[in-house]
């Protein structure tokens, strides 16, 4: 038992580790080889930059819908946008009150209401995420992405500055085979990170007796959103709030869109009228306290409310262990 238990703990360790590099070298293949085909930046950054924090929770739900592990892959979706309002938006915005975009209340948080409440009524209408509920999802998806790249271009907002990058990394970086390089590398990394982090978990729920859904909405949600807490936290402190909030917005969009939309494709994915549901609306209730708080505060996600959130996060926590334990 101790020799397995370490083995999985590995695994598991090895592919949070290769899913976070993975992901970034997927987002600088991809971006620098559209930038190289003179994709605009707007697009790049919606579409690619997106996909790419998304690339762990889509890695790891895909490989747990083919094992058959369900549970693991619906409550890493709903565990990951759990964690992201609560835990990332909450300690973001304790380090500096975080504003809330007015196209973020016309588009972004009325499609996440949307998504989180598709993914409750189509899991609890037949116990189940089919492959038709699947198509639904990405139809959804793939309407928000066209409304929201076309909005993107029509304003035409220049991109961000970026500091010249010096170094070997940099120097090749401007290749197009180490750019091709790169893109398939990250893939590659994403893919078998998922796999590793996929088995490790589920050995450790055998091992311990624990339900997959409990560890894919601590252990399995809190490592895929490692890359979003830490931008968003490095963006709160360094006063680039909007990335902070537009950044959690989309990765939960994508969550349930994307992610559950294409694992469903895989395998049915099992929705428990009991606990899977009550874990998507927490999610939902989540999204409705983010929209408290920055309407409360006119627009502001205040440090009172990252307290709350906070609190929040941790009192569902306590209750998920003392329920399911």
């Amino acid at each position: 038992m101790g020799r397995t238990i370490v083995l999985a703990v590995l695994m598991l360790i090895a592919g949070l580790v290769l899913l976070v590099k993975g992901a970034d070298f997927l987002v600088d293949g991809a971006s620098g080889l559209a930038a190289r085909m003179r994709v605009p930046a707007l697009v790049v950054g919606l579409t690619v930059v997106a996909f790419g924090t998304s690339a762990p929770e889509l890695a790891v739900s895909v490989a747990a819908a083919i094992r058959g592990s369900t549970d693991l892959a619906v409550g890493n979706v709903v565990g990951s946008n759990i964690c992201n309002i609560l835990l990332i938006l909450g300690v973001a915005s304790l380090i500096r009150p975080l504003p809330v975009r007015k196209n973020s209340f016309r588009l972004d948080i009325p499609v996440l209401l949307l998504a989180s409440v598709l993914l409750v009524a189509l899991g609890a209408w037949g116990e189940r995420l089919d492959w038709w509920d699947g198509l639904i999802m990405l139809a959804v998806f793939a309407v928000y992405m066209t409304v929201l790249i076309a909005g993107a271009l029509k304003k035409k907002e220049a991109p961000p500055a970026v500091p010249p990058q010096t170094g070997l990394y940099a120097r090749l970086k401007k290749k197009i085979w180490f750019l091709i390089l790169l893109t398939i590398g990250g893939i590659a990394a994403v893919a078998l990170g998922g796999s590793l982090l996929v088995r490790g978990a589920t050995d450790i729920a055998a091992v311990l007796s624990v339900p997959q859904d409990v560890i894919g909405l601590t252990v399995v949600a809190i490592g895929t959103s490692l890359p979003e807490l830490v931008t968003s936290a490095v963006a709160a402190k360094k006063g680039e709030t909007d990335i902070a909030v537009g950044n959690v917005l989309g990765s939960n969009v994508f969550n349930i869109f994307l992610v559950a939309g294409v694992s469903s494709l895989f395998h049915p994915l099992a929705f428990t009228v009991g606990e899977n549901l009550i874990d998507g609306l927490v999610a939902l209730a989540a999204v409705l306290l983010l929209l408290f708080c920055a309407m409360a505060s006119r627009g502001k996600v205040k440090r009172w409310a990252g307290a709350v959130m906070l609190l929040s996060f941790v009192g569902y926590y306590v209750y998920l262990f003392l329920a399911r334990l």
